[in-house]
């Protein structure tokens, strides 16, 4: 068993029963959207591609073969689930006279729904939702208590949680973050294969302190120091919380009590930055079908799935078990 805590505490009560998720790929969509137009001209064709069962390093990867340029030249928003179908964008620089080619050998190998001309690589971050279509299967819980907790998250929100996903299988992101050294990390080289570790650590420790403003009834409250005009808390960076008085005495206070992950963070000089307490999805749909439920919802980027769902139900997911 890890060591880590990689349960927090639910803002609306108890589950309301229990269900599996991902026990086949189409029980779990995602599309992402980017929220603004392309250029419609420049030198990048923009591609939004239906994957199944296919990672975004590895698509991306294969693009870049495909299109004759280097891997880090092709360009996505963020990365999305393997064992799922998901929609996403990728951005490739292509010559308007190889573009009707490249489509033909990308769409051999996934569907094409759409392409734009544009005039910059695509970012991490660039687009601004994602939306989910989940079907739990297994559904053991009440419908009406299901029902209520769903009008409780549409409409007030829950915490917005970092998933498990970031802190890799039984928290073993964590433990190699724990084994890192801070001097090693001076090191350019070193520090940059640190990248995911250093992000699981900080994701951690902002589950951490949301639990804490959650046990103290504030994690939906602006407070005096807060920088942002809604509730935020900290992803620690070199020394820094990102909120000013008297909140940053508070978040840094409660990050001395992990020296080590901020000695992590001094040393890379890694920016702080600031996330959300909360998030509220939308769009909400909630269906039963059989011995299932299905819902669909739309989040902002960075919020995850995972924290909808431990909302409302005891989530078995078959791809973590396996």
């Amino acid at each position: 068993m890890s060591a880590w805590k990689l349960e927090w505490d639910r803002a609306w009560g108890g589950p309301t029963g229990q269900g599996r998720v991902r026990c086949e790929n189409a029980d779990f969509e995602v599309a992402e959207a980017l929220g603004w137009e392309p250029t419609g001209t420049g030198e990048h064709l923009l591609l939004y591609l239906e994957k199944d069962g296919d990672n975004t390093d590895y698509v991306a990867r294969l693009i870049a073969e495909f299109a004759g340029c280097r891997d880090h030249d092709v360009g996505y928003c963020g990365r999305k689930d393997r064992q799922a179908i998901t929609r996403q964008w990728f951005s490739v620089p292509c010559p308007a006279e190889r573009e009707r080619t490249l489509i033909g050998r990308v769409s051999q190998r996934w569907r094409v729904r759409d392409q734009h001309r544009h005039e910059r690589k695509l970012r991490r971050g660039q687009h601004e939702y994602n939306h989910f279509r989940i079907r739990v299967r297994s559904l053991d819980a009440d419908r009406a208590a299901l029902a209520e907790r769903w009008r409780q998250v549409a409409e007030l929100g829950c915490p917005n949680y970092f998933g498990p996903q970031r802190f890799g299988w039984n928290g073993g992101n964590l433990d190699a973050a724990a084994e890192l050294n801070p001097d090693a990390l001076r090191n350019p080289r070193k520090r940059a294969r640190s990248g995911m570790l250093l992000s699981a650590a900080r994701s951690w420790l902002f589950n951490e302190w949301l639990e804490q403003r959650l046990r103290a009834g504030d994690w939906q409250e602006v407070t005096e120091g807060e920088p942002e005009s809604e509730p935020s808390g900290p992803l620690f960076g070199d020394d820094a919380c990102g909120a000013g008085e008297p909140l940053a005495g508070r978040e840094l206070a409660f990050a001395g009590d992990y020296p080590h992950f901020m000695a992590l963070f001094r040393a890379t000089r890694m920016q702080s930055a600031r996330r959300a307490l909360a998030v509220k999805p939308l769009n909400c749909a909630l269906d039963h079908d059989g011995d299932s439920v299905l819902l669909a919802f739309t989040l902002p980027r960075g919020a995850f799935a995972t924290a909808v769902l431990n909302e409302l139900l005891i989530i078995d997911d078959d791809v973590r078990n396996s």
